[in-house]
């Protein structure tokens, strides 16, 4: 079955809606946008955290413990 309209198709139970059917399209869009606001939120945040600065050997010491 193809679909030919790009409006979003509410499907309703007992006359309340439960459910919408979108083009597949429209869907990895709407999965896209909300990928790119969860990053940015995280950048928001990172950002107001001080940055530390450790030298290398510090670091590759601490992953070689884990």
């Amino acid at each position: 079955m193809k679909a030919t309209l790009r409006e979003p198709e509410i499907v309703t139970r007992k006359g309340k809606p439960v459910s919408v059917i979108i083009p597949i399209e429209d869907y990895e869009e709407m999965l896209e946008r909300l990928e790119d606001a969860e990053d940015m939120a995280w950048l928001k945040r990172a950002r107001k955290r001080p940055l530390r600065y450790r030298p290398l050997e510090e670091y590759l010491a601490e992953r070689k413990r884990k």
